[in-house]
């Protein structure tokens, strides 16, 4: 299998860099987001966030979704938060988030507990003999976890992959055995910010 990940356009918490919340994309993300063609996949996947389901529509007009991928890892009561607010209020659980991969923000679901939900979910994905290709839109910290995921390279590694919006990852492979292919631009060749 060819999996094709592709994070959301460009939202307004995104460009100021803090916690998701349930929003559309931005004028800006609709934009990029209209211009980029991919390939049609065989099967196309989506995350169930308004910002994910916005870009899907906008990459692959007219294209009915599969089914659905992961979500994003729920931020608890930091929805919305920019981490420079955190680390003013209550430092240390912004560094134990940072550093503890099972720690979680209050009400959230920690790096680890959202690196075994991905990799649950691509080690489910159709395999076989045949060359399938899959296209999911997801929330970039679901690539992060993906790509980890693929190198076994464990939740803390998460943090060193940077997704910025409309970055794809494209992994080969099938359950258990899933190789980084290439990790960059989105499908037009555009740079992923």
């Amino acid at each position: 299998m060819r999996l094709h990940l592709l994070a959301h356009a460009a939202t307004a918490a995104s460009r100021a860099a803090r916690f998701p919340v349930d929003e559309p994309i931005d004028a800006g993300g609709r934009r990029a987001a209209s211009e980029l063609r991919p390939a049609a996949p065989e099967h196309l996947w989506c995350a169930p966030s308004a910002r994910c389901r916005e870009t899907a529509a906008l990459v692959l007009p007219g294209r009915a979704v599969d089914g659905e991928a992961p979500a994003g890892p729920d931020p608890g009561v930091w929805a919305g938060r920019s981490p420079a607010d955190l680390a003013a209020e209550d430092p240390a659980a912004l560094q134990a988030w940072l550093t503890d991969p099972s720690a979680a923000p209050p009400g959230g679901e920690s790096l680890a507990a959202l690196l075994a939900r991905v990799g649950a979910w691509m080690d489910e994905l159709p395999g076989g003999e045949d060359r399938t290709v899959g296209l999911a839109v997801v929330d970039p910290p679901v690539i992060r976890a993906a790509v980890a995921h693929a190198l076994g390279a464990g939740a803390a590694a998460a943090w060193r992959v940077d997704v910025a919006p409309l970055t794809l990852a494209v992994l080969t492979g099938r359950s258990g055995r899933w190789n980084l292919r290439s990790l960059g631009s989105g499908p037009t060749g555009e740079p992923g910010s």
